[in-house]
Parts: C-alpha cells; sequence; structure tokens
C-alpha cells in the first residue's frame, strides 16, 4: 500500500503530466528508499540516500536502465515535488550506457516472422517491424488506425501524447486481410484473452521471444530490437532520415540517429573521398 505522504507525489507527478508507466516506476523508487532506511523519505539526509543508491548499484547490481530509473524518481521527488536544493539532495553524475543493439539482417527478420504458423502473431510481428512501433503502440492498434487508402497507419496517444502517422507496408496489409478475415478481431487489433480488451505488452514479448527461438534467431534482445531493424533497413534501402524520424514518432533527430545502425553492407558501398575525385590522374 501506498503511504500517506506518497499521496501528494502522486498527485505532483499526475499534475505534471507523468504517463502511468513512468508515475508507478517513480513511486516505486521513493517507496523502496523509504523501506530500505524504514523511515520516510522526506525524513532521510543527503547520506542516507546516497547509501541506498551504492546498495542498488554494488549489491544488487542493478541494469543501467534500472538505475537511471532510480535516480529519476529520487531526484523527481525530492529537487521537484519537495524543492531540495543541490547541497541538501545531490546525486553524482552517470556515465550512459553505450551498448548497441545487435541488429537482424532483413534474413533473419523474415525467418522470424514466417517461423510463426499463429496468424496473429505472425501479423503482429510483421506490423512491428513494417512500421517502426514501439510495443505499447502496436498492442493499442484498432482496426480504423489502418488506413489503407493512403498505405498508412494512424498511432493515437504514442510516447510523450503524441499521434502520428507511420508506413503501412503493402505486405502487412495483406496479411492484416487474411488474420482479419480469419479471426474477426474486435475493437482491438491484436485483442488478449477476451476481444475486448488489447493484448499485454508481455504477450507481444513472449510471441516475439518465441518466435526467436524458432527461427534459430540468436541474435537482439526484446521485440523493440525490430523498431531498430526498422529505422536501419528503412535508412539502408535510401529513406531519408527525415521521413524515418517522422514515422518513428521522434522530437529530435538525435534520436533517430540513434536507431541507425550502419550496416555492412552499407557500409561496403561507400566509398572514400579519394576515389571520388576527378583528377584523371593515377596517384
Amino acid at each position: 500500500m501506498i503511504k500517506k505522504y506518497h499521496h501528494s507525489f502522486n498527485d505532483y507527478l499526475t499534475v505534471m503530466r507523468v504517463s502511468k508507466k513512468t508515475k508507478e516506476a517513480y513511486l516505486r523508487s521513493v517507496a523502496s528508499l523509504s523501506a530500505f532506511h524504514d523511515l520516510p523519505a522526506d525524513n532521510l539526509s543527503n547520506n542516507q540516500i546516497q547509501d541506498f543508491l551504492l546498495y542498488s548499484i554494488q549489491e544488487k547490481a542493478l541494469a543501467w536502465s534500472s538505475c537511471n530509473v532510480l535516480f529519476c524518481g529520487l531526484k523527481k521527488y525530492y529537487q521537484g515535488y519537495l524543492g531540495w536544493s543541490d547541497s541538501e539532495f545531490s546525486i553524482p553524475p552517470r556515465t550512459r550506457s553505450k551498448q548497441l543493439p545487435m541488429l537482424l539482417s532483413k534474413k533473419e527478420v523474415l525467418a522470424l516472422i514466417k517461423v510463426q504458423s499463429n496468424i496473429k502473431h505472425r501479423a503482429l510481428l510483421a506490423t512491428v517491424y513494417g512500421s517502426g512501433l514501439r510495443v505499447s503502440e502496436v498492442v493499442k492498434l484498432k482496426p480504423e488506425h489502418i488506413d489503407s487508402s493512403r498505405m498508412m497507419i494512424r498511432v493515437e496517444q504514442g510516447k510523450g501524447r503524441k499521434d502520428r502517422y507511420t508506413v503501412l507496408s503493402q505486405n502487412c496489409l495483406d496479411l492484416l486481410c487474411d488474420y482479419w478475415r480469419t479471426k474477426l478481431p474486435g475493437k482491438w487489433l491484436f485483442y488478449g484473452q477476451k476481444k475486448e480488451l488489447p493484448m499485454s505488452i508481455g504477450t507481444a514479448q513472449h510471441i516475439y521471444y518465441q518466435a526467436k527461438d524458432k527461427a534459430k534467431v540468436t541474435k537482439g534482445r526484446g521485440i523493440h530490437t525490430l523498431r531498430h531493424c526498422f529505422a536501419t533497413h528503412s535508412f539502408d534501402s535510401g529513406t531519408e532520415i527525415y521521413v524515418i524520424k517522422r514515422w518513428m514518432g521522434h522530437t529530435s533527430i538525435r534520436t533517430t540517429y540513434k536507431y541507425i545502425h550502419l550496416t555492412p553492407g552499407y557500409l561496403r558501398n561507400v566509398k572514400s573521398p579519394l576515389d571520388m575525385l576527378d583528377s584523371g590522374q593515377e596517384l
């Protein structure tokens, strides 16, 4: 149960329009700190907070991404909500993890999709890859979001509560039509155990991992890998990065660049500027 002093922080996050998922993570961060010292979080000193952070990093061995969420939650609580100064609350700078995702080749993506015998699962993976969707976006698609006349998919209230349109593949549309005729989904395009409910994110992740095992694909991490593949393969095929940015719903082009991972095939076709000099003579 959320302690009494947490309720006002929850209200603060609501007013700040923090997403539900982020709000829950921030509340867990403060609750974990409080439980560690068995004291209300607003009664702790900066040294006590640092002890908890050290425990989370060294003893619990949290991954960088988990530490980052923890640090952001505590910063929002102490500096944002309580208004503590830097002298009252400070967190050492965190070095960002720079691990690159292990991308799948086009052949591996095709194998991963085709190996699924369940047409709903096949259509789900094809839609994620073919349109560069986040898993949270694909499970919230409704039939009316598929705009076959313009060959686009409408994404409503994606990350940052933004609406956008992204590309719809002809192959994906054909597969979705077959899926529609076979399964007759209702309100949600990819429904859960009951047709009136959307598929859960966990189920979508499980479908992806199941397909990886069946196709014997060992590279890549979660289903978000397909979004990286969408960006990289689109860029390799000559799509301008600003178009990819629009499709993926990024505010900054810098974010899109993080999704573009130059493949060996692309690099092999890039010439040195020395070879493009029109000198008419050998060196």
